[in-house]
């Protein structure tokens, strides 16, 4: 069982097996010693494995978590032994690995003022670690790249992947445990004991994740994925961003086609079908106008309650001739400083009975920054005005 040799099936129910075992209560350092933890040639696969098998038994959330940091507490140094390939200098990897470098660089430089703080407890020191997590709290952004460019993308070419809600999860954690950090050392009084234990849970649990990001998902990539793919994750996480990495490499991918095929759209974020697309129109909760770079109208979305009228017989009709004398000169005047350059959003809101108006212009550019057209959306907002607070759970 020692051996890369032996089938990653069986290595990864050992894992599964011990990590089950842990739950039910067993002796940890028997487990180890049982299913050979310590000694045995597990690889990033077999992790990935073991964990959609504990998926598969229906395992929380919340206790894969913790039998998680014990796994990875156990199994450190073989995945530093693991012979992963190199990221390209600059490659989407590369800058990953450099983002989670600055951020781990960050929150170490708040130690000096941790050690202080636990010393004497100095509202000019809870200022100062405040302004230091505010900025940490930016990694976020990091976060929301590997969760929209990198789980998507496993989850078409993995056929274990399941790992990745676990992450989610311990992102969730990092975000909020920064954020109430945060919330607390801007309070007057600071509880010790709470600030100890929780900055122990974000620094925990960001190392963790970069070694789970860095020593199980990314060699696996640079293993299982095509530099396409890799070119087109550079891409998307450009359009996106990195809270501390410098993208330097600001690479030009050609637009992808839009064509149709069997009544299917095909565009750059998805392919629809033509009554999908015109459904999706219809449902959204504004009321949508396209007008051509020449002036002409070309569309409107037609949902249940439209705030103004309109019918078949305006499409290929001149926008001018759509308003009245009195206002087509206000049309005139948008459009022109659309087309150049000038403006990009015109917005106008009133009273018209109970109802509260909300319409903007649009300008539509391509990608060379050139004039389309011009997008009116309206919208009635009396309900969106009275909304205050929060509401994060369903209250139906």
């Amino acid at each position: 069982m020692s051996e890369f040799t032996n089938t990653s099936a069986y290595r990864a129910a050992e894992l599964a097996d011990y990590m089950l075992g842990l739950l039910q209560g067993q002796n940890g350092l028997e487990l180890i010693e049982k299913h050979e933890i310590k000694t045995s040639k597990f690889i990033p696969q077999d992790i990935i494995n073991a964990f959609d098998i504990l998926m598969d038994k229906k395992v929380s959330i919340t206790d894969l978590k913790f039998v998680s940091n014990k796994l990875f507490n156990i199994l450190y140094q073989t995945l530093l032994t693991y012979p992963a390939l190199t990221p390209k200098e600059d490659s989407v990897l590369d800058l990953y690995i450099k983002d989670n470098a600055l951020a781990l660089q960050k929150l170490k430089d708040t130690r000096e003022f941790i050690k202080a703080i636990n010393v004497t407890p100095d509202p000019e020191l809870f200022r100062v670690l405040a302004e230091r997590f505010e900025e940490i709290e930016k990694f976020g952004l990091h976060y929301t790249v590997i969760e929209n460019v990198v789980f998507p993308l496993l989850e078409t070419q993995w056929k274990h992947h399941q790992c990745v809600k676990i992450m989610w999860s311990f992102h969730d954690d990092i975000r909020r445990n920064i954020r109430k950090m945060i919330d607390s050392l801007k309070n007057e009084t600071l509880d010790l004991k709470e600030f100890n234990n929780l900055m122990g849970l974000i620094f925990f649990n960001l190392n963790t994740i970069i070694l789970r990001e860095e020593k199980i998902i990314f060699p696996i990539i640079l293993e299982t994925f095509s530099e396409e793919m890799l070119s087109d994750m550079l891409q998307q996480t450009i359009e996106i961003g990195l809270p501390f990495a410098e993208i330097k490499k600001q690479v030009v991918v050609e637009e992808k086609k839009l064509f149709t095929s069997d009544d299917m759209i095909h565009l750059p974020t998805g392919v629809l079908s033509i009554e999908q697309f015109n459904l999706i129109f219809n449902h959204l909760p504004v009321d949508i106008t396209f007008v051509d770079e020449n002036d002409t109208v070309r569309f409107y979305s037609n949902p249940p309650h439209r705030i103004f009228p309109r019918t078949p017989a305006i499409i290929g009709r001149k926008v001018q001739f759509c308003h009245p004398p009195e206002s087509v000169h206000v049309v005139e005047k948008i459009v022109e400083s659309f087309r150049s350059g000038e403006k990009d959003v015109a917005s106008f809101w009133f009273h018209m009975g109970p109802k509260f108006i909300l319409i903007q212009y649009f300008a539509v550019r391509n990608s060379k920054k050139e004039f389309k057209g011009t997008l009116e959306v309206s919208q009635e907002i009396s309900e969106i005005q009275s909304i205050s607070g929060d509401r994060k759970l369903l209250d139906w």
